[in-house]
Parts: structure tokens; sequence; C-alpha cells
């Protein structure tokens, strides 16, 4: 894995936490529940691209 790869992960987690602060002092919970669910699944995305590369990649190795 990446450290880039790490360093986006990490800037989504601090960028959703950051709006979802904001949204729940503004009064909007429910908004900001949906701006941290949008948030889990941008990062899950992401690391399921590293996943299937690593299953590809014991594939391969193993010769399965």
């Amino acid at each position: 894995m990446e450290v880039d790869m790490i360093f986006k992960i990490a800037a989504i987690g601090i960028i959703v936490a950051i709006l979802n602060q904001l949204l729940i002092r503004s009064g909007r919970e429910e908004q900001a529940l949906l701006t941290t669910i949008a948030g889990l699944i941008v990062a899950l995305m992401m690391i399921i691209t590293q996943i299937s590369d690593l299953f590809s990649t014991i594939k391969t190795t193993f010769g399965l």
C-alpha cells in the first residue's frame, strides 16, 4: 500500500469530521449523518481497489 493512499484516506476523514461538526452545530443532524456515510463510502471504494489488487497478486503468486 502506498503512503499516498493513507494520506488521501486521512484527508477524507479530516474533511468529513469538520463537515460533520459544522452541520451538527447548525442543527442539521440528518445531513451530517449523510456526509459521514458518503465519506465512508468514498474511503471504502478506494480501499476496495487495493484489496482487489491484493487478491489478484495472491492468485498469481500461488497459481490459483
